[in-house]
C-alpha cells in the first residue's frame, strides 16, 4: 500500500535512524509540529519541502510526489466520482503545460537592452552583492548611493566600485530618500529585523518606527525606485509568531508597490551552499506580473571552489580537531566536513571553529601530525599528547620494544589493553591520514559568488564576517535575468 506524505516521512526517517527532533530541528520547527504531520493532523509548509528533503537524503521529487498527492488525496477522498475528477485534472494539466513548455529558463534568457545603464542604489551594502552581480553580467551601472555602518565593510566597498565619498553613508537613518527621487532603476537591501510594535495592530508603516526595516521602508517611499529587492533571513517569515513579516506585507502594500516574495536556497542557483533566503521583489509598475526562477541543476559541489595552495595557519591544531571531529558538535550541526554542499556561511563562520571544513589525506604522516578519522571513530578514542609521549617511546633502559603501528597482523590482544601500553605491546593505527583546515577566506567568497579578482583589502578576519553577512551574488543574478533588469534602465 502506498504510503501517505506523513507516513512516507516517518518510514524514510526510521530507516535513517532519526529522531523526531533531528528532522524537527533541521527543518526549524517544533518536535510536537512534526509529529502532526507524520500523522496527517497537520501540513507541512511548501518552503520546507526542499529541506526535507535534504534531511531525509532524498530527491525531492519524491517528496514532492508524496506531498502532492496527499494534498489531492485528502481534498476528493470523500467524493463518490473522485476517478472522473482525476481525468479532468489529468486534461487541464497537460492543457496547460503545452501552453507553457516553450517559456525559456532564466539561464537562457537575454536581456533585452544589453547596453544599458542602470541606476541603482543599496542599504546595509556590505561588500555589495548587487553591484558584483552586475559586474558579472557585463551590465553598467551607476552607485547613486550605498550605505554601511561597518567601516571595513566600507573599507572593502571603496576598493572595489566606484563611488563617491558624499554618496556613502555611515548610517542608514541620514539617507534622505527625497534627494534621490526619480534617480534610482533599483534599491537593495536588507536590514535586520527586530519585532515591531504592535499598538493599535496597524500592522502597517506607522508600526515599524524605530527600527532598521523602517528606514528601508522610508527610503522607498521617499526615492521611488522603480524596483526593490529586500533579502532576509528565512526565519522572517515566522518571526514574532509571524506579526514581522504581516507588517513588512502591509508596509509594502502601503507603499504602493506591487511585491512578490519566496525562499531561495543558493544550492539551486549555481553555488553549492546551503543557503536559504527570503527575497520580497517589488515592483513601482504595478502591471508587472513576476514568476521568482526555477531552480537549475547543481553541477559544482563545494571541493570545486578550494583554492590549490593553502597557507599552513589554516590547519586546525589539536584542539580545534578534537572539537570539530567529536560526535556531539557532529550531531548538533556546528561544523561539516568534505561536504559537497556548504552549510550556510554566517558572520561568525571559522571563529570557535564553527562552520565547513576540509580533511586532507597524506600519504606518510610523521607521528606528530594531528592524524583523526572524521568519519567513524570519535575523539575519546585518540592518544592525548601528554599519553602520546608515553606510547610512542621504545621503552626504559631495562625494556626496549619496537614502536611500530599500521601492523598488517596485530599484535595479540590484551584485556588490559584499555592501559594503553606501548605501541610495542597493543595495536595503534593512523588510520585515515591526513589534516583538517577550514575555508580560508578566498574560499568563503567564491561560495557566496565573488570571483579572485574581488580586492580583499582587510584582514582575514573581516573577509569572513562580510562574506558570512553577504547576499549570494548568484542568486542575484537569477533574479536580474528572470526579471530582465534592463527593461527598467533610465531611457
Amino acid at each position: 500500500m502506498t504510503p501517505t506524505f506523513g507516513e512516507y516521512i516517518k518510514q524514510r526517517r526510521t530507516e535513517l535512524g532519526f529522531p523526531l527532533k533531528k528532522v524537527a530541528l533541521h527543518l526549524d520547527i517544533d518536535t510536537s509540529s512534526l509529529g502532526k504531520i507524520e500523522r496527517e493532523e497537520r501540513n507541512l509548509s511548501e518552503h520546507l519541502l526542499s529541506p526535507l528533503a535534504d534531511i531525509l537524503q532524498t530527491e525531492q521529487r519524491k517528496v514532492l510526489n508524496y506531498y502532492y498527492s496527499s494534498k489531492v488525496t485528502q481534498e476528493i477522498k470523500n467524493y463518490p466520482y473522485y476517478k472522473d475528477v482525476l481525468n479532468i485534472v489529468e486534461e487541464q494539466l497537460q492543457l496547460y503545460f503545452s501552453n507553457t513548455e516553450h517559456k525559456e529558463n532564466w539561464t537562457e534568457k537575454e536581456f533585452e537592452n544589453p547596453k544599458a545603464k542602470l541606476r541603482i542604489a543599496t542599504m546595509f551594502s556590505g561588500i555589495g552583492a548587487i553591484e558584483y552581480a552586475f559586474k558579472r553580467l557585463k551590465i553598467a551601472t551607476e552607485i547613486i548611493f550605498a550605505s554601511d555602518i561597518d567601516k571595513f565593510a566600507k573599507q572593502s566597498y571603496f576598493a572595489n566600485y566606484k563611488i563617491d565619498e558624499e554618496n556613502w553613508y555611515d548610517d542608514v537613518q541620514n539617507i534622505n530618500g527625497k534627494k534621490y527621487k526619480g534617480k534610482v532603476d533599483l534599491l537593495v537591501g536588507g536590514s535586520p529585523c527586530q519585532s515591531f510594535s504592535m499598538v493599535g495592530k496597524r500592522k502597517g508603516f506607522a508600526d515599524t518606527r524605530g527600527t532598521l526595516f523602517y528606514d528601508f521602508a522610508r527610503v522607498v517611499k521617499e526615492s521611488q525606485p522603480k524596483v526593490f529587492i529586500f533579502e532576509n533571513v528565512k526565519g522572517l517569515i515566522n518571526h514574532d509568531n509571524g506579526n514581522t513579516f504581516e507588517t513588512i506585507k502591509a508596509t509594502f502594500d502601503e507603499l504602493g508597490y506591487k511585491y512578490f516574495y519566496q525562499v531561495l536556497n543558493s544550492k539551486n542557483y549555481g553555488v553549492p551552499q546551503h543557503r536559504e533566503r527570503i527575497f520580497v521583489v517589488g515592483f513601482k509598475d504595478n502591471s508587472i506580473e513576476f514568476e521568482f526562477p526555477k531552480p537549475i541543476k547543481l553541477e559544482y559541489k563545494m571541493q570545486d571552489f578550494l583554492e590549490d595552495y593553502i597557507d599552513s595557519k589554516y590547519y586546525l591544531k589539536e584542539k580545534g580537531v578534537k572539537f570539530v571531529t567529536s560526535s556531539k558538535n557532529r550531531k548538533k550541526r556546528y561544523t561539516q566536513i568534505n561536504g559537497d554542499i556548504a552549510i550556510c556561511q554566517k558572520a561568525n563562520q571559522q571563529f570557535n571553529w564553527h562552520g565547513d571544513f576540509i580533511f586532507e589525506s597524506k600519504d606518510s604522516p610523521e607521528f606528530n601530525e594531528l592524524i583523526f578519522d572524521v568519519n567513524e571513530v570519535e575523539e575519546k578514542y585518540y592518544l592525548l599528547e601528554k599519553t602520546k609521549k608515553y606510547v610512542l617511546t621504545e621503552g626504559t633502559k631495562n625494556f626496549k620494544t619496537s614502536i611500530k603501528t599500521d601492523l598488517e597482523i596485530a599484535r595479540p590482544l590484551l584485556q588490559s589493553m584499555h592501559k594503553m601500553h606501548r605501541a610495542g605491546v597493543d595495536n595503534y593505527v593512523t588510520h585515515n591520514k591526513g589534516r583538517i583546515r577550514k575555508l580560508t577566506p578566498k574560499e568563503c567568497l567564491r561560495l557566496m559568488g565573488f570571483r579572485d579578482d574581488f580586492k580583499q583589502e582587510v584582514s582575514d578576519t573581516q573577509i569572513y564576517r562580510q562574506a558570512g553577512n553577504s547576499i549570494v551574488v548568484d542568486v542575484l543574478i537569477a533574479l536580474l535575468k528572470q526579471m530582465d533588469i534592463t527593461k527598467f534602465a533610465k531611457k
